[in-house]
């Protein structure tokens, strides 16, 4: 070969994985005397050898275990369990083994206790999800430890850190232009959590449109919710029983949206002649809710598959080495599904879009 043979190139000789090639030499236990000896016979033949960074124990942590980890800091439910499963498809993959594990990090002890986990697991790397994929105290530990990690749908770009996202300002914005499009003037929105991305993002996105269409968001007509049901109905009740109620309202997460329509059917209210709602993600269920849930799709199973994948490229890089790259950035698509949770408005006097100053 005229160019110094790679990892990449024994695994191709020997007909093995690019890992199973890093745990023979490595010398990992568990691996099979047929497996060595192809490997080891490749290496040989190409004169292989690994480069003095593969053998440092910080850009090594693939060589001293198999284990990535899931970071996340809010029971997410459905979200954390999609990511989860394609997490999981990609470490499957690649012979790597998936811990999730959710960091409290309000308290006094969520440094030590990232710290900790990272000693004890030997991690070669993690995904972080909303909120912890703010901190920068994790991010310290990880980079500290020598530990690569991907942030999934950041507010901001780790320095050195690869991230995967849909675009949530633009899909909470073309939502928005939906409701618009049928007339609503008076929109209801219902924010997330205060440190998560996607609260700010969506709102901004939501905001965005209405002030294209020459509105000015009513401050008394946004909620601060938790993307949690129970509390999206405290914030849905006060909304509605407003003698100025909204003709529509906008909904951060569907287990919100849920809480809105429930709300809006214990007032009486006839859905969607006299409310629209729209939420976002697509979770499961937001079809069979009455009536079923318009709403902005994003493929959380695909975020984790391509976060392993951002993941999974550092750690063979760390074995392969090249002249370093900047972090990747992906956007993943995006859909408007649009069911019959919505509808053109009814009310005999929406506010004009050129007057955002008028009331209904």
């Amino acid at each position: 070969m005229t160019r110094r043979p790679t990892i990449s190139d024994v695994a191709e000789a020997a007909g093995v994985s690019i890992k199973s090639v890093s745990r023979v030499v490595n010398g990992e236990p568990h691996v099979s005397a047929r497996m060595r000896q192809r490997v080891n016979a490749a290496v040989n033949a190409l004169n292989f050898q690994m480069s003095s960074q593969a053998h440092d124990p910080r850009a090594r942590a693939a060589g001293r275990s198999l284990v990535v980890a899931q970071l996340y800091g809010d029971r997410g439910g459905h979200y954390t369990n999609a990511v989860q499963i394609g997490l999981l498809s990609r470490c499957h993959h690649y012979g790597y083994h998936l811990v999730v594990e959710e960091l409290d990090y309000k308290s006094a002890q969520f440094e030590r206790r990232a710290r900790a986990l990272v000693e004890h697991l030997q991690l070669a790397g993690a995904v972080l999800t909303a909120p912890v994929t703010e901190s920068d105290i994790i991010q310290g530990v990880l980079e500290q430890a020598g530990v690569p990690f991907v942030c999934i749908s950041p507010l901001k770009e780790a320095a050195h850190a690869p991230s995967v996202r849909i675009d949530e300002r633009r899909a909470a914005s073309q939502i928005t232009q939906h409701l618009l499009a049928y007339g609503h003037r008076r929109i209801g929105f219902i924010r997330g959590l205060a440190n998560h991305a996607a609260t700010h993002l969506r709102q901004q996105g939501f905001e965005d449109a209405m002030k294209a269409a020459g509105i000015a968001p009513d401050p008394q007509l946004i909620e601060n919710g938790d993307f949690s049901y129970a509390t999206a109905s405290i914030c849905a009740e006060r909304l509605l029983r407003r003698p100025d109620r909204p003709t529509a309202i906008f909904a951060s997460n569907d287990e919100m949206a849920a809480a809105v329509i429930k709300v809006a059917h214990e007032l009486g209210l006839s859905l969607p002649d006299q409310l629209s709602v729209v939420g976002f993600d697509d979770m499961p269920g937001s079809d069979m809710l009455w009536p079923p849930l318009t709403t902005v799709r994003q493929n959380a199973v695909a975020l984790g598959e391509a976060a392993g994948d951002l993941l999974f490229a550092q750690l063979l890089a760390e074995l392969d080495p090249a002249p370093p790259q900047p972090p990747a950035r992906q956007i993943l698509s995006h859909d408007i599904v649009l069911r019959s949770s919505t509808a053109i408005c009814r009310s005999s006097n929406p506010a004009a879009p050129d007057d955002p100053t008028r009331q209904q």
